[in-house]
């Protein structure tokens, strides 16, 4: 009989642990019991995993010494707070939120780019998952790297609503109903409007005015590359669409490598499909592939018409499942594959 495991999933009456467990299913994870833990708002509701009806469970009165693994997914400071206490009694805990990602003794894991970092998550019990706009670069941009070398990424980053989970799929729908009906807009999760809008802002300003998330984007490109040469320049945007991250990406290597190289290296690239056929205008967009794919698209693969060492891409994912939940998933399937 295979081996399974007890597990638990914090927050999951949120998008992302609802994407989570609809994953574990599809990917047929080996699961024995499965704890559904959430806020004392939803404790009692009933959620279905593999023909069962599983009740939510509050989070406070939880014993994680029952599970093996627990994905966090209900944000920084639950996280903060939960946590460590999960991984004290032996739990392992895989986290979403950015609270340990900078920790050096915390695993900062994308499975298809540096799944040898795993091999020290003892030290707290505790596995970072990294931000969805960086897990998705990472797929495109890490082939490239280990090829010729990065000296700097510019990226600008084209981020759907659901990055800031349910809540803010709940405001587009909204606002955009408003609008199209002559009435008013009410704005609560964002700065301002968004539906027909686009804010180049995402998470809070930092002292140096760039966002949390922009210097997301650099600090944990480097530590999952393992090179802290890598310069990242970017410029995080949130728009109005309900699903799927797209982001335009420019790279100066440090060696050279052609477009069609690049073509080449990505179609070999574990987790990445390459749609770049520009004269039969076949590239990849958030509705069509972000939405419900598992697979990173990378598209209008072109050298830089200015830098012999530069490359522009087009890079597009599903932010709630290779940005968050599947990756999760993956890191336990790791997980399970090399250490447990």
């Amino acid at each position: 009989m295979s081996m399974t495991y007890d597990v638990a999933i914090v927050g999951a009456t949120g998008l992302v642990g609802e994407t989570l467990l609809s994953i574990l299913e599809e990917r047929n994870f080996p699961v024995g019991s499965i704890y559904l833990l959430a806020s004392e708002n939803s404790a009692g509701s009933k959620i279905q995993f593999s023909g069962k009806n599983i009740t939510v469970e509050t989070l406070q009165d939880f014993d994680f010494s029952q599970v093996k693994i627990a994905w966090f997914c209900a944000g920084g400071a639950c996280s903060e707070k939960f946590a460590p206490i999960a991984a004290d009694t032996g739990c392992i805990v895989i986290d979403n939120s950015s609270v340990f990602r900078n920790d050096y003794d915390v695993p900062l894991i994308v499975p298809e780019v540096n799944p040898d970092s795993l091999i020290n998550y003892s030290a707290r019990n505790i596995i970072a998952n990294p931000n969805c706009s960086t897990i998705q670069m990472m797929l495109a941009v890490a082939p490239i790297h280990r090829e010729v070398g990065i000296e700097r990424i510019n990226v600008s980053t084209y981020q759907a609503v659901s990055g800031s989970g349910k809540a803010g799929l709940e405001e587009l729908a909204k606002q955009t109903t408003s609008l199209l009906n002559a009435r008013d807009v009410e704005v609560n999760v964002y700065s301002q409007q968004i539906a027909f809008n686009v804010l180049p802002h995402i998470d809070v300003f930092e002292d140096n005015d760039y966002t949390r998330e922009e210097m997301k984007m650099l600090w944990e490109t480097q530590k999952i590359l393992s090179d802290e040469q890598v310069a990242v320049n970017a410029t995080c945007v949130r728009v109005p669409v309900f699903h799927g991250h797209s982001e335009s990406v420019h790279l100066n290597t440090i060696g050279y490598i052609s477009a069609a190289e690049v073509r080449e290296l990505l179609k070999e690239a574990p987790g990445v499909e390459v749609l770049d056929s520009p004269q039969e205008q076949q590239y990849a967009s958030a509705v069509v592939n972000g939405s419900g794919s598992d697979a990173v698209y990378v598209s209008r693969i072109r050298e830089d018409l200015a830098d012999n060492n530069g490359i522009n891409m087009w890079v597009v994912s599903d932010n709630a499942r290779k940005g968050a939940a599947l990756n999760a998933v993956q890191i336990a399937e790791l997980l399970i594959e090399k250490y447990l």
